[in-house]
Formats: structure tokens, sequence, C-alpha cells
């Protein structure tokens, strides 16, 4: 684990992650080598859930949604100079 998880996209934090959830579902691991495993799993979570919360805001901030309801204002088309 050279990268820190920070540097990590979302998706290669994803595929870490999913790495992870297969070794310690084989169950062939001592338990030192499962627990490291799983701190390193319950960080790309975390990190994972932070870049979703990210995307969401800027979703939300680009739809005008505030405290969960988008914003309307009526269209106001621009008038054509001749």
């Amino acid at each position: 684990m050279g990268e820190k998880i920070t540097e990590k996209t979302f998706e290669e934090a994803l595929a870490r992650l999913e790495f992870i959830i297969d070794e310690l579902e084989k169950g062939e691991l001592n338990l030192d080598e499962s627990l490291k495993l799983f701190e390193e799993g319950i960080a790309l979570a975390r990190h994972c859930n932070a870049k979703l919360d990210e995307a969401q805001g800027k979703v939300e901030l680009l739809l005008g949604i505030e405290d969960g309801m988008a914003k309307t204002a009526p269209f106001q088309p621009e008038e054509e100079s001749v």
C-alpha cells in the first residue's frame, strides 16, 4: 500500500476495497493480516463515501438543489438581436 488512500481515485479505492473483501472472505489470513486489511478497508470505505458525498454536492450545486429541494425559475429566452 505505497500510495496514500487520499490520493486514490474513487475507482482505484473501490477496486482495492473489493480485493480486500475477497481476501477476508477467503478466511486464509492470520489475525494480524486480517486486522490490517480490515483497517485499510474501513479507511477505503470512508474515502469512497467522501468522494460520493463530494460528487453529490457538485451535482446538487449544478442542478441548483438546496436543502434537498430543486430551485426552479421560469425560462427566459434571450431576445434575438436583429
